[in-house]
């Protein structure tokens, strides 16, 4: 990923030395299995101990055996010495490097909950701060009835705790290691070792793998982080659509020395949602090609092998770029009360229309009847800007079932908001 979309933790955990380091602490926990076998003598171990991996010295030996493992193994080698003959023995590459793989997929996994368990956080306490604050729910880009913006956000704050769930989930499906050798059979590799070397590592055994571990698991991963970021993006696209100039209910935040365009000094965009809309594309991306890595050729292929030195530092350094982005965002977001009542008043009394077609069916008159009868008032309202309830009150069908006080009383917010307060003790906030 590139520099700009990439924040310091996260690109550590994927950088080439800290891969180097998983790959080491690998061959490091396979040695002292074996040297608790009695096969690895004890006087050997130290020196193995100690050992390192220069990436410049691998990468010279690479370019010429154009083989990352054994350019590894050589540039370990040289820093232990004549018991470098012990380390990798029994093993293919792919023990090595699957297992590895989980080793900083679940480092980053845990960096990506505590982000988004901060999001639910910050979702839930302005939920709460905007519990009652009433706005103009909308439906296929159209007034529909009102809501408020607090349980806008308690919504968003319940999607995002069915994300810590499946964040849980992915962490627990790629926390396992293999180290089963060249078809998975365990032919050089004892089971017992390889349940040894991966408890000494913080995974599981995978019950059963081939020369791989079976990329259903990473598939499972990159698409958790994919859905993650498509609510990101949701969340983003509402900002955007309620931060536009004829709507401006909300507002990202906008740094007094910030400028929103080079031609246009009044700009203030919501670029930083947009961003975050755009960056939810590259994820869902990434877990394509992980769905097209799942099915390899007998007991391994190395096709996925070059997709997955992108899309796993990739997707983690992009989720974790927006999680950043949208936590600041909601945390600081500005939002316009005023606004939201004046948008809500705009339609004229529109909102109120299913109120009045349950009354009049509730008095005894046909659905269709009543549903064309308030129909014909509200496209009134809508063509020429006229009163609702007025064009309402002057129909004799209406007024002969409903009196003035009676219209008059479904005309209100509160009825809309009665369960708020519900919605907000299911979700254990109140």
């Amino acid at each position: 990923m590139i520099e700009r979309y990439s924040r310091e933790e996260m690109a550590r955990i994927w950088s080439d030395e800290n891969k180097i380091e998983a790959w080491l602490a690998v061959e490091k926990a396979v040695c002292e299995a074996w040297a608790g076998r009695g096969v690895i003598p004890p006087e050997a171990m130290p020196a193995i101990r100690q050992g390192s991996c220069s990436l410049k010295r691998m990468q010279e030996i690479e370019r010429e055996t154009d083989h990352d493992v054994i350019a590894f193994l050589r540039a370990t080698g040289e820093t232990v010495g004549p018991e470098a003959r012990f380390i990798h023995l029994g093993l293919t590459s792919t023990d090595v490097v699957d297992t590895a793989l989980s080793l900083q997929a679940v480092e980053a996994l845990d960096l990506i909950r505590h982000e988004t368990a901060e999001l639910q956080a910050i979702l839930e306490r302005r939920a709460l701060e905007f519990k009652d604050t009433v706005m103009i729910g909308r439906t296929h880009g159209m007034h529909a009835e009102p809501t408020t913006f607090g349980f806008k956000l308690a919504v968003w704050a319940d999607e995002v705790r069915r994300h810590l769930k499946r964040l849980d989930e992915a962490r627990e499906m790629i926390a396992v290691g293999k180290i089963s050798g060249a078809t998975g059979t365990h032919a050089n590799v004892p089971p017992d070792l390889e349940d040894e070397v991966c408890l000494a590592l913080g995974l599981k055994a995978a019950p059963v793998s081939t020369q791989t571990l079976q990329r259903d698991r990473h598939a499972q991963y990159i698409s958790t982080l994919a859905l993650v970021g498509a609510s990101l993006e949701k969340f983003a696209v509402e900002i955007r659509h309620l931060q536009r100039t004829e709507v401006r209910e909300v507002e990202e935040p906008f740094g007094e020395k910030q400028q929103g365009s080079s031609a246009m000094p009044h700009k203030r965009n919501p670029h930083r949602s947009e961003r975050i809309a755009g960056l939810a594309r590259l994820l869902r991306g990434y877990a394509t090609t992980a769905l097209e890595n799942v099915a390899l050729w007998h007991e391994r292929d190395i096709s996925h092998s070059s997709t997955e030195r992108v899309i796993f530092p990739d997707a983690c350094l992009v989720l974790d770029f927006m999680l950043a982005d949208t936590n600041d965002i909601l945390a600081n977001l500005t939002v316009f009360p005023e606004a939201m009542k004046y948008n809500l008043e705009s339609s004229g009394g529109l909102t109120f229309s299913q109120q009045v077609l349950l009354k009049l069916v509730e008095k005894g008159l046909d659905r269709q009847e009543a549903y064309k009868l308030v129909q014909k008032y509200a496209m009134r309202t809508w063509k020429e800007r006229t009163s609702f309830i007025e064009g309402l009150l002057s129909d004799p069908t209406i007024s002969a079932k409903i009196t003035p006080e009676e219209l008059k009383g479904l005309f209100d917010y509160g009825y809309h908001l009665k369960h708020i307060q519900v919605a907000f003790e299911r979700l254990g906030l109140i």
